[in-house]
């Protein structure tokens, strides 16, 4: 390993020079395997690294995210797919399903159109079947503790050889001190170490105090991944996985609504409907993908069969998907969890999060109207913790 390692360029192709380095003068934590990583990759890597590494201190299970513009466009432990998820996942025709590859198929799923080109934290080392579930995505690279000689093979053929596959020393501690400059200036603080553990969720201020073990995982799950995605944030989460992640807004409650959006999509693509789409047979992924967000979107469905382009697409015209139907739809999604990495100021964000399944929620807690949060809540038997802790990143 070596002290630095010089980049093509910084965020931005006029942005030269570039690099990265250890001001300590120690050599890097990291080895590229192959290809060479940008300065947005590696933001994207180091990141993501950080995410799956403390989401498996947490839980015992390994981890995947998927990282896009240093925020995490899902994030999962390595739970089992049933196999609704293997067929929206698109991953129902692989033979081997290891719990790794699981926990990616996952974080991958979450937001499927989010996460094209991403790039990839695994918490274990790569193996097989997860190396042949990343080696058909478009992905840009990945980062893990370490690769199987065949998964690495596998993954060095992605991207005519050009795909970024970096090992991380997984016993590597950064300094308790960051730092990182802006307009010339030097910003010191001391790194978020905070553990996010089932002791944030002892407060309950809701007249519902009754949070599962299963639950109290998810909320942890949620909160983790707020603590790496770019504030403001919320992030849904329902059996291990994130399913909708707000990153960046600055209103909480268009958060909420981003969000939720994305929980909403993920839910309706496991609706009969949509599971009953029939593609045309040389559709590929991504483009089945478009097809599936633009039939869950009245208005530009209804445009797609007034033009005739359905039959670009599809061996059989699929009938409209009423607000109706998918209202219906979504009203059996049930015990969603919801994190926050700031209060909420108002109810409205409750009410929000009660159309996408919420049934319990972790949120700092210290607004001036957290009578009125938790009065919503208690309409609709909502469990919530005040966990005391601001989880803001940037």
């Amino acid at each position: 390993m070596a002290n630095e390692m010089q980049l093509k360029y910084g965020c931005n192709p006029n942005q030269k020079p570039s690099r990265i380095y250890m001001a300590d003068g120690s050599d890097l934590p990291i080895e590229v395997l192959n290809g060479k990583p940008g300065y947005i990759n590696l933001l994207d890597a180091f990141n993501g690294w950080q995410l799956v590494s403390e989401l498996k201190k947490a839980t015992g299970m390994c981890a995947a995210t998927s990282f896009k513009h240093v925020s995490p466009a899902g994030a999962a432990v390595g739970a089992p797919l049933s196999d609704t998820l293997k067929k929206i996942y698109w991953v129902d025709d692989l033979d081997e399903l290891s719990p790794l590859a699981c926990a990616y198929a996952r974080a991958r799923g979450a937001d499927r159109m989010s996460s094209y080109g991403d790039f990839i934290a695994l918490s274990d080392v790569c193996d097989v079947p997860t190396a042949k579930m990343i080696q058909r995505e478009v992905s840009d690279g990945v980062i893990a503790p370490g690769y199987t000689d065949e998964a690495l093979e596998i993954l060095k053929s992605k991207k005519k050889g050009n795909y970024n596959i970096i090992q991380i020393d997984e016993s590597y501690t950064p300094a308790p001190i960051e730092t990182k400059q802006v307009f010339g200036i030097s910003f010191e603080q001391g790194r978020n170490e905070l553990p996010v553990n089932d002791e944030l969720l002892a407060n309950i201020v809701t007249d519902n105090k009754n949070i599962p073990d299963d639950k109290k995982r998810d909320l942890i799950i949620s909160l983790i991944t707020l603590k790496y995605t770019q504030s403001n944030s919320v992030c849904y989460v329902k059996d291990g996985q994130a399913i909708g992640i707000g990153a960046g807004q600055q209103s909480r409650i268009h958060c909420t609504r981003l969000a939720g959006q994305k929980a909403d999509n993920w839910w309706l693509r496991q609706s009969p409907k949509v599971m009953g789409l029939q593609f045309l047979d040389n559709i590929r992924r991504a483009d089945r993908d478009n097809a599936i967000d633009v039939y869950m979107s009245p208005d530009e469905y209804m445009d797609v069969l007034a033009d005739g382009a359905w039959q670009n697409i599809f061996k059989v015209k699929p009938e409209v998907f009423t607000a109706e139907e998918k209202r219906a739809w979504l009203d059996q999604n049930k015990g969603v969890c919801l994190g926050s990495d700031a209060f909420f100021p108002f109810g409205d964000n409750i009410e929000r999060a009660h159309k996408s399944g919420v049934e319990y929620i972790a949120q700092p807690g210290g607004s001036i109207r957290d009578d009125n949060v938790i009065e919503t809540c208690n309409k609709y038997d909502i469990a919530m913790a005040f966990t005391g802790i601001r989880l803001f990143h940037h």
